[in-house]
């Protein structure tokens, strides 16, 4: 039915301002790429983080010791917040989304993976963007996944993506320091490549998402040895997702 689907995965550094707080204006820009790759016939999945930063605003400051408890709280405030945010903008375009909240269990072989598959399935067929997020008010020890880069990638194997964009903060991943004048972006790896050179830190707090380049690079080479090419790119660009599905050169490319 669509000549392509795509999973994008968009991070909380990217839809957020240095004081950790939410910019509609990002995720309008997003929403409206999607939108228009729709018009092409090529139809997304959207794995949103953002929840834990979207409580923390409505809620502010926690009593709650426990760190795990606390996210969960967080999440659980936030993730209705996003997705007000997200229907708001997708039905601005003429377009519906929907909420997907897995934990790492749905994915096991069995009925909770065909189950995720069909209704993947089902909601792309109708036009309906899914809007992914880990369920973080219950996904706990050992049903959490890593980050979302884990979930953008077991997303884009279940349902055999032809694409899977990976946007962060910066331009992908840099032979040397980011802000470096002299680090370039590396423009192509391959899934077997030994980058652990280049990986550094990512030294986030609470809230600011768990994965870091280190998390965007493993999951990218796996999908990518699915023969799934995967981009990582900066997202706060106002064209990257258009410009990596017309061919030019953005980001790194993940790809056999």
């Amino acid at each position: 039915m669509y000549k392509e689907k795509i999973v994008i995965k968009v991070g909380t550094n990217v839809m957020t301002n240095k004081d950790n707080r939410i910019i509609k204006p990002v995720l309008e820009g997003l929403v409206k790429q999607i939108a228009e790759l729709y018009e092409r016939d090529i139809i997304c999945v959207l794995v949103s983080s953002g929840s834990v930063i979207a409580g923390k605003e409505v809620l502010g400051r926690s009593n709650i010791e426990d760190r795990t408890q606390r996210r969960q709280v967080y999440s659980a405030i936030g993730q209705p917040r996003m997705m007000r945010l997200y229907y708001g903008i997708f039905h601005d375009y003429g377009m519906k989304c929907a909420q997907v909240l897995p934990t790492k269990n749905d994915f096991k072989a069995g009925v909770h993976r065909e189950n995720m598959r069909s209704c993947y399935e089902g909601l792309l067929s109708e036009g309906v963007i899914p809007v992914a997020n880990e369920d973080d008010a219950v996904s706990v020890t050992n049903s959490m996944f890593s980050d979302n880069d884990e979930l953008a990638s077991l997303i884009a194997e279940l349902i055999n993506a032809d694409k899977l964009i990976i946007l962060t903060d910066i331009d992908g991943l840099y032979d040397g320091h980011p802000e470096e004048a002299d680090s370039d972006v590396i423009r192509t790896v391959n899934p077997n490549e030994n980058l652990a050179k280049y990986i550094k830190d990512s030294g986030k707090t609470e809230g600011e998402g768990r994965g870091g380049m280190g998390s965007k690079l493993g999951f990218a080479q796996k999908t990518a040895a699915k023969n799934i090419p995967t981009f990582i790119a900066n997202g706060k660009n106002p064209n990257t997702i258009i410009d990596i599905i017309e061919g030019k050169s953005i980001g790194t490319k993940v790809a056999l």
